[in-house]
């Protein structure tokens, strides 16, 4: 009985990480489209938010982030995201990756909160 009940839990544990991950690979994708309304979609209703030189910005409106996003990639002309790694634990998950242009490339940390069975982004660091 011990073994059945622990197999159930093991298999529950896997599916909320699948879960995660999947999720987590949206996210990437969406990166990599450099394409930041899609990313913004991601972003949870208050963010903080910091950008290349720019002082951090705590609890942003998703309006304000998506805002001073989409004009860091004009401005930078963010072609592409390359992952780096990423990971978690509980209802926390970081990506950590690098924005790419023609000629330079950009650190990102993003990290992601679950809130009701959905990752998204609640800060977001360029450097």
């Amino acid at each position: 009985m011990k073994h059945w009940i622990l197999s159930i839990c093991f298999i529950i544990a896997g599916f909320a990480n699948a879960n995660a991950q999947t999720e987590t690979d949206m996210v990437v994708r969406a990166l990599k489209t450099a394409n930041p309304d899609l990313i913004t979609t991601y972003l949870d209703d208050y963010v903080d938010m910091k950008l290349l030189d720019k002082d951090e910005v705590k609890n942003m409106s998703k309006n304000q982030a998506a805002m001073a996003l989409k004009l860091f990639y004009s401005d930078n002309n963010i072609k592409g995201f390359e992952k780096v790694s990423d990971g978690g634990k509980g209802n926390l998950v970081y990506i950590l990756g690098k924005l790419t242009t023609s000629g330079k490339s950009y650190s990102i940390t993003v990290q992601l909160k679950q809130k009701n069975g959905t990752l998204y982004i609640i800060t977001m660091r360029i450097s």
